[in-house]
């Protein structure tokens, strides 16, 4: 499968003359701008991202609700280093969109989607949710977009590409329908639906952010690129609404938002609990930051990093959104500073840095800029810009609702069956690392029965890399009774598969949530 040329059906409209200033309401149909400036804005957006992760990065996943303004959040000289000395890990929303920055500098923008599959699945980093889940899938031969479709990930609607999108809008700028283009393909190595969504919109967000200085205007007209009917798409024209209504307090916003959309019914880790890693409420979380920001850096990614849950790459994202919007030169410098001892570091498991990043973007943007019909010269830059449209619709876990989460918490020898009554099931568990695991390479083999039928066979590996989120899903199965049953065909006497819970899901929508928690 090609990323082929697109071709995009926008009316040909005449060159404007001179140069067009970026308008602060809606774009012109061409924008020109120099060289200078694009790189400006490009690498705004790579420094505004790891500027963002850093700032949030002590607070994620510490508050399943609003951080509250008396807990300080610190920003001192040298903590960016600190993070790349000690905790590299932090910066997986940035290393992530590497991957598929260096695929497409080594193979061009035509590369094979199986190139991004292959550069993901075999990456040395930890995966988690649905980036590890396609990663499972991708090694064992389920290939994009199957390996992020939600029967096979029950991490689908979760945020994984909405922090990995960033390249695709630094390399689309001006061009909305460029950077949905090169979102597809990728996005759904892991994703499908509103997790899809969640890295198109963002994505859109960072092209619209390089031709225009409205922070409204572009969380408005990004939406657009997202099918009405989705949740996604009304989650987030709520949030645009309640702050036309309550344009001092995003505390208000983000009530009434996360109380409208904060039940999450396909991670398996979110469903009935206050744990929240879905792209909605993460992408609302988003452009918060963004609209009661009002284009102060500080504020931008501090009430993105406030709202909670993933509070280390919502602001990486608000951070980076809105660093391509003013451009590097304009990040004040109170947030640069400690940025500039890591600007030729390499992130780590890659050999890229900030700064060669944004040489790979900027390489990147001139040959979208010429693909759809721009012009690249000496010095300036011609886009054509694009009027978004929305993406095709899809939707994860349809008629699927959860009813019962059982905890389990014994080892797989001692469950004899698991029984239910509904039409999916989703099982978690994890391989009791045997010693010296990392050294011997095992690789747990499992045998899942359904109704007395062999369903799969689960490779569980005692090194982090190469897992799957669960050791079972099934769903879409004949509403009634079923029987799950396991044979661990490789047991090691110093090994164990302990089954942590399972959730079940029913096609009877008048199951609520109250009848769940009472269940």
């Amino acid at each position: 499968m090609k990323l082929g040329k697109i071709i995009f059906s926008i009316a040909v409209l005449a060159l404007m003359s001179g140069t067009a200033s970026i308008s602060a309401k809606g774009v012109p149909s061409q924008v020109r701008m120099s060289k200078e400036v694009l790189k400006d804005k490009i690498k705004g957006g790579w420094a505004g991202q790891t500027i963002g992760c850093t700032y949030g990065g002590p607070t994620e996943f510490k508050y399943n609700g609003i951080i509250p303004a008396e807990t300080p959040i610190y920003w001192r000289d040298h903590i960016v280093k600190s993070w790349f000395d000690r905790s590299p890990g932090l910066y997986d929303d940035v290393y992530m969109d590497l991957t598929f920055v260096e695929v497409f500098q080594k193979e061009g923008l035509d590369a094979p989607v199986e190139s991004f599959a292959n550069a993901f699945a075999k990456a040395p980093y930890p995966l988690w949710h649905a980036n590890k889940q396609g990663r499972y899938n991708i090694l064992h031969g389920v290939m994009p977009p199957a390996s992020g479709h939600w029967e096979n990930n029950p991490h689908a609607d979760d945020i994984d590409f909405q922090i990995e999108a960033d390249y695709a809008g630094l390399m689309a700028p001006g061009m909305v329908n460029a950077a949905s283009y090169y979102s597809d393909a990728i996005g759904h190595m892991m994703n499908y639906g509103d997790g899809w969504y969640g890295g198109v919109y963002v994505a859109a967000m960072y092209a619209l952010a390089f031709v225009s200085n409205d922070v409204e205007f572009v969380v408005t007209e990004a939406l657009k690129t997202i099918p009405s009917q989705s949740k996604f798409y009304k989650g987030m024209a709520d949030i645009i609404k309640w702050y036309k209504q309550y344009p001092k307090n995003w505390e208000t916003t983000w009530a009434l938002f996360t109380g409208k959309y904060g039940y999450d019914i396909g991670c398996p880790d979110g469903v009935n609990s206050p744990f929240n890693i879905d792209a909605v409420i993460n992408s609302g979380y988003i452009i918060i930051g963004l609209l009661y920001g009002q284009k102060d850096f500080y504020k931008t990614i501090d009430i993105s990093t406030r709202c909670g849950q993933d509070s280390d790459c919502n602001p990486a994202s608000s951070g980076g959104i809105l660093g391509c919007m003013v451009g590097y030169s304009n990040i004040p410098e109170f947030w640069k500073k400690p940025l500039y001892e890591v600007e030729d570091v390499p992130f780590v498991y890659t050999d890229i840095s900030v700064n060669k990043a944004t040489e790979y973007s900027f390489s990147q943007a001139l040959q979208v800029i010429e693909r759809n019909g721009g012009k690249v010269g000496g010095d300036y830059v011609s886009i054509k810009t694009q009027k978004p449209q929305a993406v095709r619709y899809e939707k994860s876990f349809e008629g699927h609702y959860p009813v019962a989460k059982t905890d389990v918490k014994k080892g797989i020898g001692d469950v004899k069956e698991i029984r239910f009554n509904g039409n999916g099931i989703v099982v978690k568990g994890h391989l009791y690392k045997v010693p010296n695991y990392h050294e011997r390479g095992y690789e747990a083999k499992l045998e899942v029965y359904l109704d007395g039928q062999l369903s799969t066979t689960m490779y569980v590996p005692s090194a982090n890399n190469g897992g799957s989120a669960e050791i079972f899903y099934k769903y879409n199965l004949p509403e009634g009774e079923h029987v799950v049953t396991f044979n661990f065909l490789n047991k090691e006497s110093d090994s164990n598969i302990v089954v942590d819970n399972y959730l079940v899901y029913t096609s009877d929508e008048s199951k609520t949530r109250a009848d769940y928690a009472n269940m």
